[in-house]
């Protein structure tokens, strides 16, 4: 069997477990106060560029979108987001769980329009009732995108500019940032995230760890007694340095990066040798996830052979697939999947 249904099916780089069994009879303050945690903060910082920045970690990725979202917002506010967002689509409604409503605006390729949105937002306060509606009090991009495609840098820039035009934070979803990063069709660098964006998280779930993710807030204070807040929601690690280790060994001889190319590389070997079997993409592969559009019948053939993701129903005959490739796939992997499609 193969697996490409997702980018966390593996369990942690080598050199992580490493690390993990020669610190395990340690010793180490709980709740992130231990030394491991803050070498992972200044060498996240450094990588950033941003030297004040707070760096918080927590588990996963539906936790740490329902924590800063949550802490963010005021009671009467929303978050927006495009319709096909990984909140408003895939979390179970845990934002609204949360008292806030999800506000979806269109979505291009998965991206939000720059446009689009300061219409919402001017066309929000120009409506006299505005006081007894949801306001809108955050944005929220994933990159990439759940349908795998990246902000451009002047798509990021605009972003910004109409998110500090209304004085409302842009909240980045960071879980797949290390194949943005690494993607060979990006104009985008670390710095320039922590430049356009007011919060986001750095993934490691998805990008080499055990599990955790580590959220970052270019300004200090703008979320007051975030800690707090994190533990409020269940959501703090009593055995913080098991996260602060993983990000520390991530972020050390630049191995994010390096293990991220890795998925790079054999997604665009599957792309490439879909197109010249005849396989139609949803969209052009810009990261490490395809997805495919395939005849019915041969997908519930592939399904005893391969593990992916349904996407979406194209047609009647027709469904649109997704393959993931991870920091851990191999070159026989693919091999074998491409024999099976």
């Amino acid at each position: 069997m193969q697996y490409f249904e997702s980018d966390y099916m593996e369990g942690a780089h080598p050199r992580i477990l490493e690390r993990l069994i020669c610190i395990n009879m340690e010793k180490n303050p709980g709740y992130g106060t231990d030394i491991y945690c803050e070498e992972a903060r200044q060498k996240i910082r450094n990588a950033c560029q941003c030297p004040d920045a707070e760096i918080h970690f927590l588990v996963g990725g539906t936790q740490t979108n329902a924590t800063v979202i949550t802490a963010t917002l005021r009671p009467y506010e929303g978050v927006i987001a495009a319709e096909s967002g990984h909140i408003n689509q895939h979390e179970a409604g845990a934002i609204e769980c949360g008292g806030h409503k999800v506000i979806p605006l269109p979505q291009h390729n998965g991206k939000l329009s720059a446009d689009e949105m300061d219409k919402y937002i001017n066309d929000f306060y120009a409506d006299l009732n505005y006081e007894h509606m949801v306001a809108p009090g955050m944005v929220y991009i994933s990159h990439p995108t759940e349908y795998g495609t990246l902000y451009t840098h002047q798509e990021l820039d605009a972003l910004s500019r109409i998110c500090r035009k209304y004085h409302i934070p842009l909240y980045m979803d960071g879980a797949r940032l290390g194949y943005a990063l690494a993607s060979r069709n990006t104009d985008v660098t670390l710095p320039d995230i922590a430049r356009f964006c007011d919060i986001f998280y750095i993934g490691g779930t998805k990008v080499g760890a055990l599990f955790g993710e580590a959220v970052v807030i270019t300004q200090p204070g703008l979320i007051k007694q975030f800690f707090s807040i994190i533990k409020q929601r269940g959501a703090l690690l009593a055995k913080g340095w098991l996260l602060g280790l993983q990000f520390d060994t991530l972020f050390t001889d630049n191995l994010y990066m390096q293990i991220s190319g890795n998925a790079i590389d054999m997604a665009e070997r599957i792309a490439k040798a879909l197109k010249e079997k005849g396989y139609h993409l949803l969209a052009q592969p810009q990261t490490n996830q395809l997805f495919i559009t395939i005849e019915n019948t041969k997908m519930q053939e592939l399904s005893k052979s391969v593990a992916y993701s349904f996407w979406e129903k194209y047609d009647e005959s027709h469904t649109t697939i997704r393959l993931a490739t991870s920091w851990a796939t191999r070159e026989e992997d693919v091999e074998e999947l491409l024999r099976l499609l």
